[in-house]
């Protein structure tokens, strides 16, 4: 065992499994913290799925901060307009295209990918939403349909 200058064990060294653990909680937190786009974590043991963690950029794409949806249930407040929204967990892992309600209630096109995170025992303890804005993608799909039926009309 290591002792430090003043004589006190390194917190590292008393219980290092625990350490790293913690290491590697905070480091995944950071990383998703810093990811470029939408990403929240919801809780996959609890009734609704509520949320636990929203990075910067869902805050800024969704108009909510991280502590007015924590604890909130992801379905009704990101898919309240889509009753098949509950089911899309059944699929994980999916990528869904989908519409999604923001904060001042417009609407937005995401490609939304559904991931799983298992604890130690191997039981299912969160999902994983990441969120790509497809919205211009969308708007230039209705485009195209509309130019290709002017182009069919006599």
């Amino acid at each position: 065992m290591t002792v430090s200058d003043n004589g006190v064990r390194k917190r590292d060294e008393v219980a290092p499994a625990l350490y790293r653990l913690l290491s590697d909680s905070a480091l995944s937190r950071a990383a998703l913290g810093a990811c470029g786009f939408p990403v929240v974590l919801a809780d996959a043991g609890a009734k609704g799925h509520p949320i636990t963690f929203a990075n910067q950029a869902f805050e800024a794409f969704f108009g909510y901060r991280a502590d007015e949806v924590l604890g909130r249930p992801a379905i009704t407040l990101l898919f309240p307009e889509d009753e098949s929204a509950a089911s899309m967990f059944e699929k994980a892992p999916a990528r869904v295209e989908m519409r999604i309600r923001r904060k001042d209630g417009s609407t937005a096109y995401v490609e939304l990918t559904i991931g799983m995170v298992h604890g130690g025992s191997g039981r299912l303890s969160h999902w994983v939403l990441a969120f790509a804005d497809r919205s211009e993608l969308e708007r230039l799909r209705e485009e195209l349909r509309i130019l290709r039926a002017i182009a069919a009309a006599p």
